[in-house]
């Protein structure tokens, strides 16, 4: 018998994290913030203290987790996305004796955080590589630990599965089913099978679009997107501005690429582009390296700026700011504060879409008219999920063929279609498919 313990990301999108509790040993996957409570910080001068995020109400609620501070074994980090991996270096901290464990790109991005605040992390932690596996010592028996490789929007996300003498608890919390990356790996669907016919006790899944009725396209759908707008639309003498998540490395690959073939210079702009990209190169996977610039540093972005607002024709300017984030690039050149003019029909690229949190969306909606005040041309949505649809968690329940199954990712907007899915495909509510919100406790016997 084990606990479940869901302590974010049960109520919002983002804040993500869930804690295992066996008799003598606790393991927590993820440790992430909650990105809209701290919107206003982004892009900022300063990296955000842990003060300011708990008073922002960004950082996970783990009462439960100080109270058997002794039992906490480890964190294990799907990926490197804020809201998986950003309170790591806010909470781990409490729990000194816990390692934390992830990928080479998600740990370099933790690495990047850590240096970034300054902050005193004192855990040990462990860097395995995807299709790999770990073990952990527990009180009284050893964990194996499987990292495997799931397509997702960042490089190197798992499916994390925890094996213990009370079965196996498979954690999918992001994923996509894409077995045409532009990027890596498809999905280890043999490792997958493999754990599925030892039997699966539990599967935590990511739900966030569970009530669209699709499976979500591959990346190489996203990059035929971006070679669409920039090769079918007359661009000549006017700007290109292209803003994507600055994780998403297969589609900032795309775009150096079809930038290239346009005789155009890449220029990311951004801090968050420029650890991103940064962590990707130290880690060995950017396809980037010595084929663009990256300007990150106050002074240098107002002087590139300044340059490329004379000679708009020669560029491509990746920036950030998809989501309208105050203080981000993109709203500071809308908003007229760094060097550039925009004119009329330069183009404006969102190699994104609008996060769906009521503060993301009304900052975009301001963005857009600001832009479209000043004659420039939109192209929205040039993107596909990272995130798998109903038909996509469909496929993932009849891979693993869990016993029990928490959807998670969200509040009750977006675990429910989940819900009714899988009593569509057998399970039973309250007893073998668990509806979910932050601090509930589900005992799985």
């Amino acid at each position: 018998m084990f606990k479940v313990h869901t302590i974010g990301g049960y109520n919002e999108v983002g804040k993500n994290m869930t804690a295992i509790e066996f008799q003598e040993d606790i393991f927590v996957f993820d440790c992430g913030i909650h990105l809209p409570a701290v919107i206003d910080l982004q892009e900022s001068t300063q990296e955000p203290t842990s003060k300011m995020l708990e008073d922002a109400g960004a950082l996970p609620d783990d009462s439960f987790l100080m109270k058997n501070r002794k039992k906490v074994r480890a964190f294990l980090i799907s990926h490197a996305h804020l809201d998986h991996v950003g309170a790591v270096l806010h909470m781990a901290k409490k729990y000194p004796q816990a390692e934390v464990v992830g990928t080479p790109f998600t740990i370099e991005i933790l690495k990047t955080l850590i240096k970034d605040s300054r902050a005193l992390v004192r855990n040990k932690i462990h860097i395995v590589k995807p299709d790999s596996s770990i073990t952990i010592r527990g009180r009284k028996q050893t964990y194996k630990i499987d990292f495997i490789n799931i397509t997702h929007s960042t490089p190197q996300t798992s499916v994390i599965t925890l094996h213990s003498k009370d079965g196996a608890i498979v954690y999918a919390n992001d994923y996509k089913l894409d077995d045409t990356p532009v990027m890596g790996s498809p999905p280890n669907y043999k490792k997958i099978k493999e754990i599925a016919k030892k039997g699966v006790k539990l599967l935590i899944i990511d739900a966030l679009y569970s009530g669209d009725d699709r499976k979500t396209h591959s990346e190489k759908i996203a990059r035929a997107m971006v070679e669409e707008v920039l090769f079918t639309v007359d661009h000549r003498n006017k700007a290109i501005i292209i803003s994507t998540f600055s994780s998403h490395i297969a589609r900032l690959k795309s775009i150096l690429e079809f930038s290239k073939k346009l005789n155009r210079k890449v220029v990311f702009i951004g801090r968050s582009l420029a650890k991103y990209v940064n962590a990707a190169q130290k880690v060995g996977i950017s396809p980037i390296k010595g084929k663009a610039e990256i300007v990150s540093y106050t002074k240098q972005v107002e002087s590139r700026l300044r340059q490329i607002d004379k000679r708009r024709h020669e560029y491509v300017i990746v920036c950030t700011g998809h989501q309208a984030e105050p203080n981000s690039i993109l709203d500071r050149m809308v908003a007229g504060k760094l060097p550039f003019n925009f004119k009329p029909q330069d183009s404006v690229i969102f190699s994104s879409k609008v996060i769906p949190t009521p503060v993301n969306q009304s900052a975009r909606a301001k963005m857009d008219k600001k832009l479209k005040q000043k004659d420039v041309r939109i192209f929205d949505n040039v993107h596909v999920s990272g995130h798998g649809g109903r038909e996509d968690l469909r496929e993932m329940v009849n891979l693993f063929k869990p016993k029990h199954i928490i959807p998670s990712h969200g509040g009750l907007d977006k675990t429910t279609p989940a819900m009714e899915l899988v009593k569509e495909m057998g399970y039973k509510y309250g007893e073998t498919a668990h509806l979910c919100q932050n601090g509930n406790v589900i005992e799985v016997k």
